[in-house]
């Protein structure tokens, strides 16, 4: 074969290799969801994953014809969940989650994909906030009409203990032992493993069916505070200034920028602290100990949810962090 020959083969070889999409790895990845790499992530070590940003009825809301909302109906963001919190054990493979929210299928998918683990695996414990529609109802999803679990471990406080065993349907996760719920004390600490632990805390808040609370997770190397729901901070006989000092992370309740956001309704049927005045509570904090404030819980009408405008640049300029779905944390 001519030497002529043998050039014109080689670029015809070449040529068909591009034109047919000669780089498998790449059309493979292409085709592979973003939470196939999940299990490489968090192999080892404790970790905190965020499952979720956005206050208990979501975004878009229901009925919501803002434009913070309508082009949402047409175009979801399969990351605008409900808030909530995942925490790993890489060591055993445990899996724990923090509120039990109406995104709970897509979530525990996200925290088993994250831990590595079989994707109909249940977790090893769910602690709850509160009664409030965000933070226990998808426990519904442990249920006979959907998984049909088998005696989840459930951490709540005595009144929310109570709400769970005497209100149906939740009373019938309990005869029906889907649940099996475990009492926890204020400001006691419950160890899961020997290097975690979880402390709940009292904190202001419309207690209309339970007690509320944030928690403070600790893992073998750091502190993590999570506070998605407070009315304001002054309500609390805590200084959250200092017990932000305390801590390496603090998720904090950044339901409403302003109170000009809302305009339909009386916002004092609804407190919250505003980012606005969050910014007047911590701006004491140092430079470093402001940047271990994640902002999380947002409001559908929030400007923050976005990630993008003035007010995205006020509070990352400020030393704020804005929490997004898919996160992680070491502990």
């Amino acid at each position: 074969m001519s030497n002529l020959i043998k050039v014109a083969f080689l670029f015809c070889g070449i040529f068909l290799f591009f034109q047919c999409g000669g780089n498998p790895e790449n059309e493979i990845e292409d085709d592979i969801p973003i939470l196939e790499t999940f299990e490489a992530e968090t192999s080892n070590g404790v970790k905190l994953v965020i499952l979720g940003t956005v206050q208990d009825a979501g975004s878009p809301q229901i009925a919501c014809q803002k434009s913070c909302c309508v082009d949402l109906f047409e175009h979801p963001d399969p990351k605008r969940m409900v808030v909530s919190l995942g925490l790993i054990d890489g060591g055993t493979k445990s899996t724990y989650l923090f509120d039990a929210t109406p995104d709970l299928p897509a979530q525990l998918e996200i925290l088993n994909r994250k831990s590595g683990s079989d994707l109909s695996k249940t977790p090893d414990g769910i602690f709850l906030t509160h009664a409030h529609i965000g933070h226990y109802t998808g426990l519904m999803y442990l249920g006979k009409e959907a998984m049909n679990a088998n005696a989840v471990p459930v951490y709540a406080m005595p009144r929310m203990t109570d709400f769970l065993q005497n209100n149906g349907p939740w009373s019938q996760l309990v005869s029906n032992k889907n649940i099996a719920l475990k009492e926890l004390r204020a400001s006691d600490s419950f160890g899961l493993g020997t290097e975690i632990s979880v402390t709940p805390i009292l904190v202001p808040h419309r207690d209309e069916f339970s007690e509320t609370v944030g928690f403070i997770i600790s893992g073998p190397n750091k502190t993590a505070l999570f506070i998605p729901d407070i009315d304001k901070w002054e309500k609390w006989e805590r200084d959250i200034v200092e017990l932000v000092k305390k801590v390496d992370y603090a998720f904090l309740d950044a339901t409403f920028y302003d109170g000009e956001e809302i305009n339909n309704r009386d916002i004092s049927e609804i407190p919250h602290p505003f980012v606005v005045e969050s910014m007047l509570t911590f701006e004491s904090l140092s430079k470093e100990d402001r940047n271990k404030i994640y902002l999380i819980h947002f409001n559908h009408t929030n400007p923050l949810l976005g990630l993008h405008g003035s007010q995205v640049d006020e509070v990352l300029n400020f030393g704020f962090n804005i929490t997004e779905t898919e996160m992680v944390f070491n502990l």
